[in-house]
């Protein structure tokens, strides 16, 4: 975000009384818009703020990153895009410019031309001859051509990247049989084979090397000439101007740091994106994951593996955040007692750590939302990945709980409860609950199910392959379910009621057996990792619970419930489960994986997905949400001082896009 410099009589903008903040923001496709506020943010010290400012301008120089990795015509596209949305003088409330308008809207919350969450390309609802015709009425300066290229040259690239639906129709394939590389539109690999990368990094790899970086993580792997090489993402090298430019905040950020340790972890960031070297990587996340006393922190970098369908290549994102200082008595507890749950996980004492170290966890307010955090978020995140920096260092897990409460706020008076939940019962465990426990699933989920377990001696961290990603979500929701029903949660405080725990597995079941499908395009499987884990489990503990009834599918009204009779046995298959899913893991046993996944996680009944969105659609509800980020300004007196930062939640989401478009945009069209 730009520094608006503003007069010391400037009037600062103030967070909005609760009853006067409106979350929802925009609506288009299946998406819905929201703002989220940063309460307390005005008790921040000066230097804090300062730091989250310096921080947050970071997180947004990396925009362009993503954009280019999900797809190498992304940046194109979106610019040619913005330039006809800025520039064309016709008709521009006909219902073609309204369309296009639309699919602008759609690759910006998607960061590219596929769905931010199915990753399917999704196909304008314009026409290619109303394309042409507006992109030829603007100035041909105002495109984003190539040296030699011509405005026709343009749309023959562009028309069969929008319109065909063969061209790149996957952003991450997760199909069985095919080749996941070549089948894939994501920009992390080009001109090899799915074998030809598995041999390459496979050559990398010692067995017996006990602190592995993460190979692949930051770099393209491209073949020229007949050779593979990789490019990585570094200061002069691939995604130098735009990376360069994040150092020079980190580098502002570095002289306002709260302590020595935050200093460490930014330093030792900046001499990773300097050097491209991944066991400076290692050593970034080694201190970040020991920095326990600063009260701001953050994510910035090639951080999660999901986009690259071998789960290796690492798409670039950032969170900037401050703790909640009491919320985080929750998750304080859950850290304090790490081993007790790793002691006593249904597990077998093969797979289990001897001694849990570094488990720390926390409530976060979000500040800034970046790259593959947004427009769409997560609500927990738990780093580092690297197994051996868990194993040695720990972990630091997160909720995001101005994010939750953005979606609480949003979904009251839905009418979602009274559609699809079976009774009142349900439906009052959850208005009394359901907040709460979905938000102790996700510190459950983020700080000790991640933690949790351990890999055999000389087992690939990759072994899983394309499954991994799944087979490890499922593990952490797991172990949190399986914790949420445990008397401990109500002995530590955690949970008010013995109850209160059937309010997160109503949900969840729920949600993997019928609610998620409404993210579903008809007649497709589930490809994303996350939905398939949650298919996965709820499916697994149908089949296996199916003799006792423990649930059960159940007709009204020519409407399908769940109705869950025996929460106790529910309780005892999700611990069955976790003991085989952590086996898998523990093991690396690639085959069970891709048994698990695939026949519980992948195929979708088509007859109940088609009622589940009839009757989703007559809620008008939108299946997806994204958020619109708050401005933050620094204010200035008459000296050039810094004296303060404003903060401003009155953007709307199609001017920060532009606005950001404009301000953070440094990579070239193709890189």
């Amino acid at each position: 975000m730009t520094g608006i410099l503003m007069s010391c009589g400037a009037e600062k903008v103030t967070t909005p009384r609760m009853e006067d903040f409106r979350y929802s923001v925009d609506k288009f496709a299946d998406i819905e818009i929201l703002r989220y506020r940063v309460p307390d943010f005005e008790k921040l010290s000066l230097k804090q703020k300062e730091l989250v400012y310096y921080l947050n301008q970071a997180a947004l120089e990396g925009r362009d990153i993503l954009y280019d990795q999900n797809n190498k015509h992304n940046l194109c596209v979106r610019r040619t895009l913005e330039a006809v949305y800025l520039n064309y003088k016709g008709d521009r409330k006909s219902t073609d410019f309204n369309h296009l308008t639309t699919y602008l809207k759609r690759v910006w919350m998607g960061n590219g031309i596929h769905h931010h969450y199915s990753e399917d390309k999704f196909i304008p609802e314009f026409s290619s001859a109303y394309f042409a015709k507006v992109v030829k009425s603007i100035a041909s300066t105002k495109l984003p051509l190539s040296k030699g290229e011509s405005v026709d040259m343009l749309l023959t690239k562009l028309t069969p990247i929008l319109f065909d639906p063969k061209v790149y129709p996957k952003r991450t394939n997760q199909a069985e049989g095919v080749d996941l590389i070549k089948t894939s539109a994501n920009n992390y690999y080009e001109g090899v084979t799915q074998q030809e990368v598995e041999a390459f990094y496979g050559k990398m790899k010692d067995p017996n090397d006990s602190t592995p970086v993460s190979y692949g993580l930051n770099s393209k792997l491209v073949k020229e000439k007949g050779i593979l090489v990789e490019k990585t993402y570094k200061v002069g090298g691939l995604y130098s101007t735009a990376i360069s430019r994040i150092v020079g905040w980190l580098e502002k950020a570095a002289k306002v740091t709260e302590n020595d340790k935050q200093l460490d972890v930014i330093s030792s960031l900046i001499e990773f994106y300097r050097t491209g070297d991944l066991k400076k990587y290692d050593e970034y996340s080694i201190n970040w994951v020991e920095d326990l006393n600063s009260q701001v922190d953050f994510v910035n970098g090639f951080t999660e593996t999901y986009g690259d369908p071998l789960g290796m290549k690492a798409s670039w994102e950032s969170i900037v955040n401050f703790k909640n200082i009491e919320a985080t008595k929750r998750t304080e507890i859950i850290s304090a007692n790490a081993q007790w749950f790793e002691d006593n996980s249904p597990v077998d004492t093969r797979f289990k750590k001897e001694t849990v170290k570094g488990v720390s966890a926390k409530v976060i307010t979000a500040a800034i939302l970046a790259g593959d955090c947004y427009p769409a978020t997560p609500i927990g995140v738990n780093l580092p990945n690297s197994n051996w920096i868990r194993h040695e260092h720990g972990s630091k897990s997160v909720t995001i709980e101005n994010i939750t409460e953005a979606y609480d706020q949003a979904s009251l008076g839905n009418g979602f409860t009274e559609e699809f939940m079976w009774s009142d019962v349900e439906r009052k465990r959850a208005k009394d609950f359901a907040s709460l426990t979905n938000n102790l699933h996700t510190d459950l989920h983020e700080c000790l199910g991640h933690g949790s377990g351990k890999l055999l001696p000389g087992i690939d961290p990759d072994a899983l392959k394309a499954y991994g990603s799944t087979i490890e979500e499922a593990r952490a929701d797991l172990f949190g379910l399986y914790y949420m029903g445990d008397p401990k949660m109500t002995e530590l405080g955690l949970l008010p009621d013995k109850e209160a725990y059937k309010a997160e597995y109503y949900s969840f079941i729920m949600n993997g057996l019928m609610t998620q499908l409404t993210r579903i395009q008809p007649d497709k499987n589930i490809e994303e990792a996350h939905m398939r884990n949650r298919q996965l489990i709820a499916s697994w503990v149908f089949e296996k619970g199916k003799a006792d009834k423990v649930i059960e599918m159940v007709k009204r009204d020519s409407k399908t419930y769940v109705v869950i009779n025996d929460y106790k046995k529910l309780r005892t298959l999700f611990g069955e489960l976790l003991a085989e899913i952590q086996r898998i893991k523990s093991t690396g046993d690639f085959e069970g994986g891709k048994t698990l996944v695939e026949k519980y996680g992948v195929k979708v009944n088509q007859t109940l997905h088609a009622e589940v969105l009839e009757r989703y659609k007559k809620l008008h509800l939108a299946p997806y949400r994204g958020f619109v980020n708050p401005v933050y300004t620094l204010v200035k007196n008459e000296k050039g001082e810094i004296i303060d930062v404003s903060i401003s939640y009155t953007e709307g989401y199609v001017d920060q896009h532009l606005r950001y478009s404009k301000d953070y945009s440094t990579l070239p069209t193709y890189n």
